[in-house]
């Protein structure tokens, strides 16, 4: 990977953490207590080094209210943490297209692949 990669050709969607908050129907501390119990990760981005995560780490509520975290983006994060990958590294993995998967691993992610992906991430190591 590389050590400076272009995310934003990468993820097209950013969030600050006060959309993320609005997006998911929580207030701004509960926002931040995803980032740091690693349900979510992110990267400080722009002029203003504003922390952004990416919009494609949620998706629909299943009872149709406001949108959740993706349910198996914690664990993945996890393990691609436990590779010794910094949040930047971790972002560029899981939206470059991986020849393993057939995708990206957030799509495969929230197509329900979880133990697919786990997999290529543990193959890192």
């Amino acid at each position: 990977m590389s050590t400076t990669p272009d995310l934003d050709a990468l993820v097209p969607e950013w969030l600050p953490l006060p959309d993320l908050a609005d997006r998911i129907g929580v207030g701004f501390s509960q926002a931040r207590n995803l980032v740091r119990d690693r349900y979510v990760v992110g990267v400080r981005r722009g002029e203003r080094a504003v922390f952004q995560v990416p919009a494609a780490f949620l998706v629909p509520a299943e009872d149709g209210g406001a949108e959740q975290v993706l349910p198996s983006l914690r664990g993945t994060v996890l393990v691609l943490a436990d590779q010794g990958l910094p949040d930047e590294e971790i972002v560029e993995w899981l939206f470059a297209p991986n020849d393993a998967l057939g995708s990206t691993p957030v799509e495969a992610l929230r197509a329900g692949r979880k133990a697919e992906v786990r997999r290529a991430a543990q193959a890192l190591g």
